[in-house]
This record gives C-alpha cells, structure tokens and sequence, in this order.
C-alpha cells in the first residue's frame, strides 16, 4: 500500500524557518510529480508548490521567494524549505503524489505548522 509520510511540522516565530519532509514507499517514486498542499483552519486545500519528476518546480504567488521545493529520487522524499515564515503560513501541510496525465493520486496524512507572532 503506497504511503506517504509528512513530517517536519511544528510551532515557530515569525521569521523562522522549518523544513517539511515527506517519505514515500511502494510507489516508483521518480516517475510521479510531487506537490505540497496546505489546508488552514475553516479553507480549503491550496496548492503551496510542486515539483514534477523531472525536477521542474512551481510556486503558488503567496510563498514566491520564501519557500523551496525539492526532491531526492534516492531517498524517496519530498521536501519543503520554509523561510522568513509569517502568522498567515499556519496550516496543516499535505504531501501529495501523482501519476503524469492521469487521476492516480495518493495523500498523505498532513504535518502542523504554526507560526506565531
């Protein structure tokens, strides 16, 4: 069963930093892209950043120059450096994996991150 694994998460001031992982096992990890989503309390599920499997990444506007998005094919993880972080950062942080052109999608389970001021 393909699992993925987010960790990483926690409470930090404005300003810090944290570094989001994610482990993945029983999938053909450097065929799927990978993104990062993020879910704050009372909104919906918003793209953060992906990665496809070639190594060519994209940002959604509100993290543009704070935030990095990478990938060992290796190691099978994800990861997301999260820099200079502000209150409106505060989510809970999924990992997402897909199959290129077609619905095959797995989840993960998530990892908090609180930012306070």
């Amino acid at each position: 069963q393909v699992q993925l694994v987010e960790s990483g998460g926690g409470l930090v001031q404005t300003g810090g930093s944290l570094r989001l992982s994610c482990a993945a096992s029983k999938l053909p990890f450097n065929v799927y892209h990978m993104a990062w989503y993020r879910q704050a309390v009372g909104k919906e599920r918003e793209l953060v950043a992906t990665i496809t499997n070639i190594g060519i990444t994209s940002y959604a506007d509100f993290v543009k120059g704070r935030f990095t998005i990478s990938r060992d094919n290796a190691k099978n993880t994800v990861s997301l450096q999260m820099d200079r972080l502000k209150p409106d950062v505060t989510a809970v942080y999924y990992c997402k994996a897909q199959y290129p052109m077609s619905g095959i999608i797995y989840w993960g389970t998530g990892t908090p991150v609180t930012v306070s001021s």
